[in-house]
């Protein structure tokens, strides 16, 4: 994704370089429009950079969003000036894309692991505290800002997913459309498809704290629906801007929906090895519930707060059902229980009596959150423990509210959280709710997570009221408890989260996997799950092929909806926004597995209770953040900006190269909540004079490739030239597993890294599936960290500087340790440190047939840098030598010939290869069964957890 992003904004190059024709040139796309006399006196009074266009473009297809915003800004006058680009981003999406392009020079960001709290060079904490509020709830402010030269334009492209919660019966997708100012072309375009039919879609009125008398649909909001594919777009003129807010304020854009769904097992999308199962099962009977709300009744909830909770209380207290049971406890200094030592029934009687209690409630003292806690805990407890009085099947849960910080009795938030578990001792769930500015939101979210429960949060300014009935609504109708899904076993490699405490009426579980056979028919899926008095059982066999095909035509129709609503716009750059959303939710299942595995690795950590536990899913989310490219909690983006003189103009890229580099974090402290606002800062070489200075067209001519290599389904080839033999293999591995070729990171400090893709087998062969390289990475680490990652279609070299080079150019690129030279369309060279050449063949297809598929194949032209110590599939060969022993025949088994590699032998038949695309004819002896005892260990100790592994060799593993 990162990949095709990057080629996008390199195709907007022409457009930057000229800056200042800007101002000369009126029909120039990229010049400011007229502005309409009404609103001129507004922007005169400006002279910070004004924003030309903001296009925002999203796609969901089957619930997965991808949002591309675009921001064009211009500084009209001769000095430089800072320009601040700030979108807010829903608090459960992933940043996977932040790009600027100043002075026609691109500024890439790169996502790494974010080391430990410590120190930088200059004395400075690596990171900052971050505010722990939000202005908004469950919102997330992305703000950069950046110098941008005197009569000049940047350009930022922020690009997040996330995957929409089903909550009350729809899901709702929120664009923030607040860009501080009044745009000359504002667009927002959303096109929503779905494997199953889309219902009751409506368009909400801007959601910005205003109250009209009439609620309409946003000015200009248009929706069509053609085939199920929905589009809706909305773009003011800026007159239409000024009339919804002079101050660049309209709100969130909010769009409302629901699919069909039957009852039963759910729907499955595959697609590319990857499943995606949606569960929302329907026509269930509630489960009763026990449900204890404690309220916070400190000071600080004096007024507004006390009278919108009251009111929400209120209207809950109408909704409970007659088979519930209930209580109430209020906390401050003291601990108040409405009904000592019981829960009681719903009836008119109890929910007066209980009316009674809220209206008499009266802020005032401190905050004693564990005290609070442990009397309701104590409550359910008791209440559970009676067979007398508590159901076999009942939901039990604890309602908690506050708006501020422990501050009476325990105040450690360490202690509070194991008490709590203690006290728990998951019995029940615990749902935490945070009013305000000054809640410790960590604590509510760990509390809840380490129970079973979830945490929401509500701004000061937000209506508390609405938002209590709101969430009181989400959790206040069980339908099922204890939920497992399960799928055929040895028929998954990997699963999300499968096993869920309760599922309520109006939401949605989502699980995905990956499939450990691409080639199976079927899927067996099955639900265990209680409802009331029994156990549910649900089970189906899913057939995968016909699956697969009927995703991939939807995931077509998508794409083609998105691209033919591109065209129609009238701004070439978002035409090429909506093209490049179509290329990266082509995978989508894939992308939904890595979110929802970040998700539960994020999870986990917090509810870790050992270091060692907490470090393993640590670096499990990291590795998967990393793999996706997510900006999360657990992952830096460092990004660097360009310098300007005085004078206004931009630094040269000598200048440039002395400056520091900063990070951009999602979140700085484990103590804090994620909170995007930090100020961008640092350096990158010019992007023109890469391509003036540091390139290179070599004339295109033969290159000399070695036998040893990866080539096609892929089939390795060995060299050893000392014993004048040449040894074959083949490996049979898994769509998306990550191969390691080469593994020197301790001594050369060079790792190859090779991913799989799948395609069928042609008509005729004995395979069901072939697997081929579709990307392959070489990374290195002296004497600093570059790497260049190659696919069929492009080459991203991030070394002194960083570049996307189409793989259809002839071009050569010195980045000083790494150097790349491309062959159009034929083949790529890598040279690390002048003593280590890779060659990488590109095979392409102009019209493929279903079992072709572009790939990549794998040759080592030149080894002698690398160590002795060197490993991995092919590196481990490399200094080895290897003899050929024939022995002879025994009784009616004809001569047997074998190899002696190391202390193993290694039977071994004669074989012919074909490499160099079929241009070169090898003859090798051959290993069977994935190179059995030929390669040390097994063929799964050289999967890679992801591309950017570079974990060394196991010691000591061998075969015998």
């Amino acid at each position: 994704m990162l990949l095709l992003l990057l080629l996008l904004l390199l195709s907007f190059g022409p457009s930057f370089q000229n800056q200042a024709q800007l101002e000369e040139d009126p029909d120039h796309e990229t010049a400011p429009r007229r502005i309409p006399r009404q609103v001129k006196t507004i922007l005169t009074k400006e002279n910070k950079p004004y924003i030309q266009e903001l296009s925002i473009k999203t796609t969901i297809i089957s619930r997965y969003a991808f949002t591309a915003v675009y921001c064009s800004m211009l500084n009209r006058h001769a000095a430089a000036a800072e320009g601040t680009f700030q979108f807010r981003i829903p608090t459960g999406a992933f940043i996977s894309n932040f790009t600027m392009i100043i002075g026609g020079r691109v500024y890439q960001s790169e996502v790494r692991p974010k080391e430990k709290m410590g120190k930088l060079g200059n004395g400075k904490s690596k990171t900052r505290k971050l505010s722990d509020q939000s202005s908004e709830p469950e919102v997330e402010v992305f703000r950069t800002v950046a110098n941008i030269p005197g009569r000049n334009q940047a350009v930022f492209l922020l690009m997040y997913e996330e995957l929409l919660q089903r909550r009350l019966g729809s899901y709702e997708h929120i664009t923030s459309l607040r860009p501080l100012q009044l745009v000359s072309r504002l667009s927002l375009d959303v096109t929503v498809v779905d494997h199953v039919p889309i219902v009751d879609l409506e368009v909400l009125p801007l959601q910005n704290g205003k109250r009209t008398a009439k609620p309409e649909v946003p000015i200009t909001t248009a929706v069509k629906n053609e085939k199920n594919v929905w589009r809706i777009t909305f773009s003011p003129s800026i007159i239409q801007q000024a009339q919804i807010s002079t101050s660049g304020i309209m709100g969130d854009f909010v769009i409302r929906y629901d699919v069909q769904r039957d009852a039963g097992i759910g729907d499955v999308q595959v697609l590319n090895g990857h499943f995606v199962h949606y569960f929302a099962p329907k026509d269930l009977p509630a489960v009763p519930k026990n449900v204890v709300f404690v309220i916070d009744t400190s000071a600080s909830m004096m007024g507004k707060k006390m009278r919108q909770t009251k009111d929400a209380l209120f209207t809950i207290l109408k909704d409970l059902r007659s088979a519930d049971h209930f209580n109430f406890i209020s906390f401050s200094n003291k601990i108040k229980v409405w009904q000592p030592n019981r829960l009681v029934p719903v009836t008119p009687l109890t929910i007066r009596d209980a009316k009674k209690f809220i209206y008499t409630l009266i802020p005032n003292g401190g905050t004693n959150i564990d005290g609070a806690i442990q009397a309701g805990s104590s409550l359910l407890r008791g209440y559970l423990s009676d067979p007398a009085t508590a159901g076999p099947n009942s939901v039990s849960l604890i309602i908690f509210l506050t708006d501020g910080r422990p501050t009476i009795g325990e105040t450690e938030s360490a202690f509070i959280l194991g008490s709590t578990r203690s006290a728990v001792g998951e019995k029940f769930c615990i749902f935490t709710i945070g009013i305000g500015n000054d809640v410790d939101y960590r604590l509510l979210e760990r509390m809840s997570l380490e129970n079973c429960g979830m945490m929401r949060r509500i701004s000061e300014e937000a209506d508390a009221s609405a938002m209590l009935k709101g969430f009181y609504n989400e959790i206040g109708t069980p339908l099922l408890s204890d939920i497992r899904i399960n799928y055929t076993e040895n028929s998954v490699s990997y699963v999300t989260q499968n096993l869920f405490t309760n599922y309520f009426n109006g939401s949605e579980i989502v699980v995905a996997g990956k499939l450990a056979n691409h080639s199976a028919e079927s899927l067996h899926v099955q639900v265990t799950a209680t409802n009331n008095d029994r156990v549910i059982t649900l089970e189906t066999d899913v057939p995968l092929r016909r699956l697969q095909i009927e995703t991939q035509k939807h995931v077509k129709a998508a794409t083609a909806a998105v691209e033919a609503g591109a065209r129609g716009l009238g701004s070439w750059v978002t035409q090429k926004l909506g093209t490049s959303l179509t290329s990266v939710a082509e995978d989508f299942t894939e992308r939904v597995l890595g979110f929802l595995s970040v998700k539960d690795g994020l999870r986990s950590r917090l509810r870790s209770h050992t270091s060692r536990e907490r470090e393993r899913h640590t670096q499990q989310a990291t590795n998967w953040s990393l793999t996706y490219h997510f900006l999360t909690p657990l992952t830096k983006m460092v990004v660097e900006q360009p310098q300007v003189l005085a004078d206004g103009t931009m630094a040269t890229a000598a200048d440039e190269a002395a400056a520091p580099t900063n990070e951009l974090l999602a979140d700085t402290d484990d103590e804090q909540p994620q909170k995007l606002d930090q100020k961008l800062a640092g350096q990158i070489s010019s992007l023109n004079n890469k391509i003036e200075k540091g390139e290179r067209r070599p004339a295109k001519k033969s290159i000399t490739i070695s036998k040893t290599s990866a080539d096609g389904d892929p089939h390795f080839v060995v060299e050893f030239p000392l014993n004048n033999l040449t040894v074959c293999f083949n490996i049979n591995g898994e769509p998306g597993d990550v191969l390691r070729l080469v593994s020197d990171h301790k001594y050369s400090g060079v790792t190859v890294n090779g991913k799989l893709t799948g395609a069928p087998a042609p008509p005729g062969s004995h395979k069901q599936q072939r697997t081929y390289f579709s990307s392959i990475l070489v990374v290195v680490d002296h004497p600093r960290r570059a790497y260049i990652e190659v696919t069929p279609k492009k080459v991203i070299l991030d070394g002194r500087d960083r570049l996307v080079l189409p793989c259809h150019t002839t071009v050569a690129v010195d980045s000083g340790a790494l150097s790349v030279a491309i062959s159009a369309s034929s083949n790529v060279t890598v040279t690390v440190g002048g003593n280590i050449s890779f060659v990488i063949l590109l095979h392409q297809y102009k019209n493929p047939a279903l079992y072709q598929k572009d790939h990549l194949g794998f040759y080592i032209a030149n080894s002698t840098g690398l160590s002795h110590n060197c490993h991995g599939l092919l590196g481990q060969f490399l200094h080895e030598e290897v003899g050929v022993v024939q022995r002879p025949a025994h009784r009616d088994d004809p001569p047997s010939v074998f190899l002696e590699v190391k202390d193993r032998s290694v039977p071994v038949v004669p074989k012919s290869r074909r490499i160099n695309g079929g241009k070169q004819n090898v003859d090798c002896w051959f290993a069977r069964h994935n190179a059995e005892k030929l390669i040390d260990g097994r063929y799964e100790d050289y999967v890679a957890s992801h591309m950017f592994d570079t974990e060394a060799w196991p010691v000591g593993t061998r075969n015998t």
